[in-house]
Formats: structure tokens, C-alpha cells, sequence
């Protein structure tokens, strides 16, 4: 925190919760109701706002945090707005980073919880809150832990949600927290594992309980998952066993899900060994023999499901159905061609399909999309008719208006009146010329200035369509590299390009759409691209309305395909 040496009038505030519970109290409109009332108080003008939902503070990549750093460069307003220094981040060296980097932009941070600092004295008290903040932080952290950790190793239950088949009694004065025989669902869970020992596969188990009627605790499409079930039947809860402490949570190495916002960065865990758990004795609903036999069927049907891939598919991981699902390899069936089969009908089971498309020969759309590709990284002409076309189909990029409009022009409004106040005195005698100017030349030049950015704010600059592309002698040496190295590949080769430039893969039996970009050295940019490795007959074109089929679907929502 810097001392603050000027006028402030138009803020930017910031926002921040760190839970969905937190969201679900609404304590994100309880920040903004606070930060409103105080920017009133004050006279403030709030041009822009800025809110993360969601978010812990220990992640300093947020995406309204970041546009607020990237707005602060066009400097639209004076000073952002905190409703408290944790809001910016729990790091105490978060918070200053950011800050230093408004400051040097000449833009103040200000809190809603800390007065603004007059002095060196008030600088140097931040600094020191804000480290015994982020210690005292720790402290809590670890008395929570310690505290969980004393409760477990003295048998009492850690948690309030217990197992199926079990019901959690809330602890009172006198007596800690259990748990106890659930009656409405014990039977249905001895009932899981006697068919699991009978043999039943979890998805015979699964289409078992649908055919019963026997629902989950919860479960939005009211059928049980797999991973629900496997996590049940491994459970020693069941046998007396319940543990504390199996696991810890830690940065995935290899995440599912590659994004550059992340809510929470632990979002893997490890187990510790098994001789460092902490059982906690519960009530025994299943019998120790038949418990130990279904997890002897469960480590067997694991080692007997061969998950390496048998057959080579060249899409994988990249091909999806027109409503919306991915698309997975299937063997063979009833004859000897390969197909990818639209997953609906395993995201839906036990409940029937909802997808009407039929499979895809694998081998067939393999060696046309490979064939486009090839064509496309080896010819530059083929490279300069997709930039081309790109760059004539796709619509002027327009910067939006960074500041509220509506908000400069009720002040620009007021600035007016209080201008003819000013000459309606001077019209009358009560003011001479010079007390005249004095009061109303800095009226005239607030509201010359707030013309100035309602007038940069309308401006709708238009990006260079050519800003990110690269150069005809980058794509004469590209496409030359590329016919050197296309050459004798391996089917691994092959997949590894086309997972580097293929974005999306979309289609059915009569025809596929490919859309990515070729990556070039960041001097260059990048090439775009959009091929339709099948072409449709005639009477597809007259006969099929592709929008019209699954108008709804995911695909269609998040980006628009034409289908030509």
C-alpha cells in the first residue's frame, strides 16, 4: 500500500468468493453492497466492475482478475476498489504484486475494511497486518487440522455425510457425532453386495437396481454411476473399519482437464500407506467373509479389463458427435470394420440412448481427415486459401467499451447544472468575472475530460485481421519442412500431429468436419483452418437441416459450424 497523494473520482471494484457455499450465501452481493455504499459515501463513480465467483485466493490466476489488469493499461479510472485485502488475494505478496503493478500505472488500490494511508507509519502497519493476516491464516489452518486429527484418533467420526446404508447422528452436549443403521437402505446395500459376489459386473449391478427401482441418495438423473458403486463395495466402513487420513491433496501432474483458470490448484490426491491410516470403529453391516470376496472379484475383473488399446485410432480424443458427445474407438462388432461410437449411450446408461447417429468407420475417416491434413501442411497454396477465406468470413474484431458510458454522461450532467448555477449567479450580480472563471473553469475542463473518454469509450477500433499470421516466406518454409517430415510416419507420428493441430473434430456417417490451427513459430502466428474430409452427396444438401436436429446441443452453443 502506497500513501495516497491524489484526487480520486472514477474507481473500478473487485469482487471475490472463494466457495460454491460461499456463492450460495450470496456473500459476493453482501462485498458489492458494502463496496456501493462506501464509493456513495465517498463520491465516487464506479465505472467497471469485476467479480470472481468461485475462486480461491491462493490462485492468482483469475479471469476477471486478470481483465482488471489488462483494462488498468487504458487507465479509464482512477483507483480500483477492495472490499478487503484478502479479497485480492490471501498471499500477502499477491496482494502487493498487483498493486505495485496498479500503482505504476497510476492507479490507487483501495479497501472498504482499511482506511487509505496518510503517512510512511500506515504503509509500513499494512505490511505488518498483512503478514500476521496470511500467518494467522496458517495458524487456523493447522488448529483445524490438529483438532481433526485429535478427534480421529480418539474413535469419533470426521465428517457429517456418512456412507450409504448409514445415517450420521449430529453430536450433542453430552455425546459425540456416529453413525448408525440407516433401515431404508441397509437391505438395498446388502443387496449390492450379494450380487457382486454372485458375479454381476458394476453395470450388471447398475441395470439390476434400475430394473428395482432402487435409486441413489443422490443423483440428479436419479441412476447409480459406476465410480459411486466401486467406491461403495471398497468401503471398510461397512466392516467396522472407517479411516481418517488415506489420503492428502496435491497439483496434478497430468490433468484431465487443461485450462488456464483453475478454481483450486490441489484438485488430485495421494494416498499414504495404509499402515498410516487412523481407523475409527463403526457399526458392522457387513460380514468380514463377503466383504473380502468381493474385493477379491473387484482386484479380478480390474486385472481381466484390458484398457490398452487394441486397435489404432487415428481421432481419438479429438472426434465428437454432431449432438454434442465425444466419440469413442469400438471394435469390431459383426464384421471386421472399426467404428467410433457416440458416447451418449454411456453418459445415459442405464437409461436409454438419446443420440440417433449411427457409428463412423473408423478407418475410413482416419485415412480421409490424414489426407486432408497432409495436403494441408505440405502445400502453401492450400495454406494461403484457408488464411484467405478465414480472413474474409470472419467478422471485424471490435474492442468493447471498457468504461460505463451511461455512468459519464449522468456526471457530465451534473457538471452542466452546476455550471448554469454558476452563470445564472453571475447573470445576476452576485458573482464578478473572475470568481465566475474560477468556479466554473474546472467544471468545463472535468467535463471536457469526460467527453474526451466518452468519445475514446464509442471509438470501435478494429483489430488487423493480419496482426497473428505468418509471413508467405514463413509458409514457403513450413510447407517445405512438412513435406520432409510427413514422410514414412509411424500411426504414434501421425497421432501426435494430429492432436498438436487438430482442435475439433465433428461428424457422422456421410461427412466430418476438422477445424485447428497449424502452430508456427510465434513471429509468424498461426494458420487456421476448416476442411470437410466428407463430402456430402447432393441429396444431403437438399434434404438435411443441420441446425434444426440438436439446435440445443453443446456443440452449437459454444461455437457456430457451418456445414457445407
Amino acid at each position: 500500500m502506497a500513501i495516497l497523494n491524489k484526487d480520486i473520482k472514477f474507481i473500478a471494484v473487485y469482487g471475490r468468493v472463494s466457495t460454491s457455499t460461499q456463492e450460495e450465501e450470496q456473500t459476493i452481493r453482501s462485498q458489492m453492497d458494502a463496496i456501493r455504499e462506501f464509493a456513495k459515501k465517498n463520491g465516487y463513480e464506479i465505472v467497471q466492475i469485476y467479480e470472481d465467483e468461485g475462486y480461491s485466493g491462493d490462485v492468482l490466476e483469475r479471469p476477471a482478475l486478470d481483465q482488471l489488469r489488462l483494462d488498468a493499461k487504458n487507465k479509464m479510472w482512477d483507483a480500483v476498489l477492495f472490499y478487503d485485502p484478502d479479497r485480492l488475494a490471501r498471499r500477502y505478496y499477491y496482494q502487493e504484486l498487483v498493486m505495485d503493478e496498479l500503482r505504476s500505472l497510476g492507479i490507487e488500490s483501495l479497501f472498504v475494511t482499511i482506511p487509505p494511508a496518510k503517512n510512511e507509519e500506515d504503509v509500513l502497519m499494512y505490511g505488518i497486518r498483512g503478514v500476521f493476516s496470511q500467518y494467522e491464516r496458517k495458524k487456523i489452518s493447522e488448529r483445524f487440522r490438529m483438532g481433526k486429527l485429535r478427534k480421529a484418533r480418539e474413535g469419533h467420526i470426521i465428517g457429517t455425510e456418512a456412507p450409504y446404508g448409514l445415517t450420521y447422528v449430529h453430536k450433542t452436549k453430552d455425546e459425540q457425532g456416529y453413525n448408525k443403521i440407516n433401515d431404508a437402505e441397509i437391505d438395498n446395500l446388502r443387496l449390492i453386495f450379494k450380487l457382486a459376489d454372485d458375479g454381476y459386473t458394476i453395470r450388471g449391478i447398475i441395470k439390476k437396481l434400475q430394473e428395482l427401482g432402487i435409486p441413489p441418495r443422490k443423483s440428479k438423473r436419479g441412476v447409480w454411476n459406476t465410480s459411486t458403486l466401486i467406491t461403495l463395495l471398497r468401503n471398510r466402513a461397512y466392516v467396522g473399519k472407517s479411516h481418517f487420513g488415506a489420503s492428502y491433496a496435491v497439483e496434478p501432474v497430468n490433468p484431465i482437464k487443461k485450462c488456464k483458470y483453475k478454481k483450486i490448484k490441489k484438485t488430485s490426491r495421494k494416498f499414504h500407506p495404509e499402515d498410516k491410516w487412523i481407523i475409527i470403529p463403526t457399526p458392522k453391516v457387513i460380514n468380514e467373509d463377503l466383504f473380502d470376496r468381493v474385493q477379491e472379484k473387484l482386484k479380478v475383473n480390474k486385472l481381466n479389463a484390458d484398457r490398452s488399446t487394441k486397435y489404432e485410432y487415428l481421432l481419438s480424443k479429438k472426434i465428437h458427435c454432431f449432438c454434442g458427445c465425444t466419440r469413442s474407438g469400438a471394435g469390431p462388432q459383426k464384421g471386421k470394420n472399426l467404428y467410433y461410437r457416440c458416447n451418449d449411450r454411456i453418459y445415459k446408461f442405464p437409461l436409454p440412448a438419446t443420440c440417433e447417429e449411427g457409428g463412423m468407420n473408423a478407418k475410413v475417416a482416419d485415412k480421409l481427415v490424414w489426407r486432408e491434413i497432409e495436403k494441408l501442411i505440405t502445400s502453401p497454396e492450400v495454406m494461403r486459401w484457408h488464411i484467405e477465406r478465414w480472413k474474409n468470413g470472419r467478422p471485424a474484431k471490435i474492442k468493447a467499451p471498457l468504461v460505463n458510458v451511461e455512468s459519464l454522461k449522468k456526471e457530465i450532467n451534473k457538471l452542466t447544472k452546476e455550471a448554469d448555477r454558476y452563470t445564472q449567479l453571475f447573470g445576476a450580480g452576485l458573482l464578478d468575472i473572475d470568481s465566475y472563471k474560477k468556479h466554473t473553469d474546472p467544471v468545463n475542463d472535468k467535463v471536457k475530460l469526460l467527453n474526451e473518454q466518452i468519445q475514446k469509450a464509442n471509438q470501435e477500433p478494429q483489430i488487423p485481421d493480419d496482426v497473428f499470421l505468418p509471413s508467405d516466406e514463413g509458409i514457403e518454409m513450413l510447407a517445405k519442412d512438412s513435406a520432409e517430415l510427413v514422410k514414412d510416419l509411424s500411426f504414434v507420428r501421425k497421432q501426435a500431429i494430429v492432436r498438436g493441430i487438430v482442435d475439433r473434430a465433428v461428424g457422422n456417417k456421410q461427412m466430418i468436419q476438422v477445424s485447428g490451427f497449424i502452430p508456427v513459430p510465434i513471429s509468424y502466428g498461426r494458420i487456421p483452418f476448416s476442411v470437410d474430409a466428407f463430402k456430402p452427396s447432393p441429396f444431403l444438401l437438399d434434404n438435411v437441416n443441420f441446425c434444426a436436429k440438436y439446435r440445443n446441443c453443446r456443440i452449437t452453443k459454444r461455437r457456430e459450424i457451418n456445414a457445407v
